[in-house]
């Protein structure tokens, strides 16, 4: 194919979802650092099922919460949807402050998966991506120099594996691939309240490496921290049953292992930010250069008729 053709593809494309790919990579950038501040949030001390069930009842009479997560090495305890503030697990009392880095997450969280509200235009911008990376494939090896353009193709081609494998991961999660090699556990039993599945949870794991229990998907579930990978498990009032590892999810958002996988995302979050920042200002320099010998020649006109 043409290689000015798909230049001038590629540069289009990067203008029209500019703004779009601008706001998902820098949410991505700070969920990054997600799955670093959850595993250091568990461990510490033994947290007891039944401290957890009393100040469910406390704080959610009417059954409302729809989950809540547990923050270890914090001593905090927050429920989700209820309306209750953060709850201090030593004293039983609201928290004195929440956690900003938590609200960060949440917000950022919101804004990459429905930006302006609109769940289409994250899809439709990371297809964009996706299709951005594999014309800068087809354009071919480029020839590597300390230049604005060098560093832009440098980056993309030494990053490919990592910026190819964030978009097509985060499509999968959008059209619901799991891979999964195993059918997920059916519900099996009633709906459980939220106190009885924290007791069924507490009577398997230890709570304190527990990130959270709640409904998700329509049925209940935990999430926990397993040697460096945050591992989701079904809770029914059949037992605690592991769910199959859903490996786009995992990698995407870099939980098969904390240490490991969160720095990769941070990594690969600063790479897109690189290109997509070089390559706007590829363009601006290329659109002011040709701007420049216009206003060289009518200078050259003025003078020519004053003398």
């Amino acid at each position: 194919m043409n290689k000015h053709l798909l230049l001038t593809l590629h540069r289009w494309i990067t203008l029209v979802f500019a703004l779009p790919l601008l706001a998902i990579i820098a949410t991505g950038l700070i969920l990054s650092f997600e799955p670093l501040a959850q595993i250091s949030a568990v461990g510490g001390p033994p947290i007891a099922s039944t401290r957890i069930v009393d100040l469910v009842k406390r704080y959610d009479p009417d059954g409302k919460a729809r989950g809540l997560s547990i923050n270890a090495a914090a001593q905090r305890m927050t429920l989700q949807g209820a309306g209750a503030p953060a709850i201090d697990l030593a004293t039983g009392e609201s928290a004195a402050t929440g956690s900003g880095l938590s609200d960060l997450f949440v917000w950022a969280r919101g804004t990459h998966e429905r930006l302006l509200g609109q769940a289409w235009l994250v899809t439709s911008s990371t297809v964009a991506m996706v299709i951005l990376m594999l014309l800068g494939v087809l354009m071919g090896l480029p020839h590597l120099r300390n230049t604005l353009s060098g560093w832009h193709k440098g980056t993309a081609w030494f990053a490919l594996p990592l910026i190819l494998l964030s978009p097509l991961t985060g499509l999968c999660l959008a059209f619901g691939l799991t891979f999964q090699s195993a059918s997920a556990p059916a519900g099996g039993g009633r709906s459980l309240p939220l106190p009885e599945a924290v007791g069924m949870v507490a009577a398997s794991h230890d709570l304190s490496h527990v990130i959270s229990i709640g409904v998700r998907g329509g049925r209940m579930m935990a999430r926990v921290y397993e040697g460096g990978e945050l591992r989701a498990y079904a809770v029914s009032s059949s037992g605690v049953t592991p769910l199959p590892r859903n490996w786009p999810r995992l990698i995407h958002e870099g939980n098969w292992s904390a240490l490991i996988a969160s720095p990769l995302n941070v990594v690969t979050s600063i790479a897109l930010l690189t290109l997509l920042s070089t390559g706007l200002l590829i363009w601006a320099r290329r659109k002011l250069r040709k701007r420049r010998p216009r206003t060289d020649g009518r200078t050259d006109t003025a003078v020519a008729k004053a003398a």
